[in-house]
């Protein structure tokens, strides 16, 4: 079984010094039957009093605030994991069946959520066009892996084009992205046949093969498959998840699963830094340096100092997932 050691480090540098900054992270990796977790440690300057709860979703979710003035904020997350290989659906369940079985959790309180479609006004467009490869005759697994398929064959993957305020429809008309971009528009794709799907935000790790989204915080979705339950589908790398996805959160999409994201009082010029290290036990693999950011931000200060808090969209993690 892969043994997994990740490394995690944010860092926002403020131009001038900050007050009352409040942040919330999603930096725990999901436990479950195909994930053990042998150490995690958090580590954050000033060392603020963190609260964890369990969100809605069922993330757990950190909560930390420091008062008093600083021009930077430093968060590391260190890892250790075992992942365990996924058990991938027989998919032996009538077609007709399995549709009937969808079709019953339209009013069903724990999949509305993952159902209900974001506004997209080329839905009917897209639609038709997707219905030359989807088919009730097929079963949601197939259709589910076929448009993941298209996506990876009709989106270019390219970084730096896209940001987390880009709308699906944006990368629908651009047919490029990261993996972020390439999840919301499958998860588009997939609720469109009402076939219930959710974000998840999480790793890729080194394995066999070098795979896109290696060395920072990757995106996928899953769709829930009747008789089996939620199997996860990566449109970056065309390709169903197994042990070498770790999972962090879950959501109806990017905003519910954000690795880090805050407010503070100050000027709204700062610099955010990403870099993600993760190491193999078998091929002893880094994807990154930490150290050197695998993705830095600069916010530019859009006149005189400002409150922040009225810029929640533009401090919130700007992470590219890729």
């Amino acid at each position: 079984m892969p043994f997994y050691k990740i490394k995690h480090i944010t860092r926002y540098s403020y131009s001038s010094t900050v007050i009352d900054c409040t942040n919330q992270i999603m930096l725990y990796p999901i436990v479950d039957s195909l994930l053990e977790v042998r150490r995690h440690e958090i580590r954050i300057s000033h060392n603020p009093s963190v609260e964890v709860f369990v969100d809605y979703f069922g993330n757990h979710t950190g909560v930390f605030s420091v008062i008093t003035p600083h021009s930077e904020l430093l968060i590391e997350s260190e890892a250790e994991v075992i992942t365990k290989p996924v058990i991938f659906p027989v998919d032996e369940m009538p077609g007709n069946d399995q549709w009937l079985h969808l079709r019953r959790l339209k009013n069903d309180m724990a999949y509305m959520d993952f159902l209900t479609q974001e506004t997209f006004n080329s839905y009917g467009d897209v639609k038709n066009e997707l219905s030359n490869i989807v088919s009730e005759e097929k079963t949601p697994l197939q259709n589910a892996s076929l448009l993941s398929e298209y996506v990876y064959n009709n989106f270019n993957y390219q970084k730096g084009l896209t940001s987390v305020e880009t709308k699906t429809e944006e990368v629908w008309n651009l047919k490029a992205g990261v993996c972020q971009d390439f999840a919301h528009i499958l998860l588009v794709f997939i609720r469109m046949f009402d076939i219930p799907a959710r974000y998840v935000s999480g790793y890729i790790c080194p394995k066999d093969k070098e795979m896109r989204g290696e060395g920072a915080t990757h995106a996928w979705v899953e769709a829930y498959i009747p008789n089996y339950g939620w199997l996860g589908l990566d449109p970056t790398n065309n390709c169903l998840v197994n042990d070498q996805h770790v999972r962090l959160a879950v959501g109806r999409n990017f905003s519910d699963c954000t690795p880090v994201k805050g407010t503070y009082k100050g000027s709204g010029e700062h610099m955010l830094e990403v870099s993600v290290e993760i190491k193999n036990s078998t091929a002893k693999k880094a994807t990154e340096k930490v150290g050197l950011p695998k993705f830095s931000y600069e916010a530019k200060n859009p006149g005189e100092p400002i409150n922040t808090y009225r810029y929640y969209l533009e401090i919130q993690q700007k992470q590219q997932q890729q």
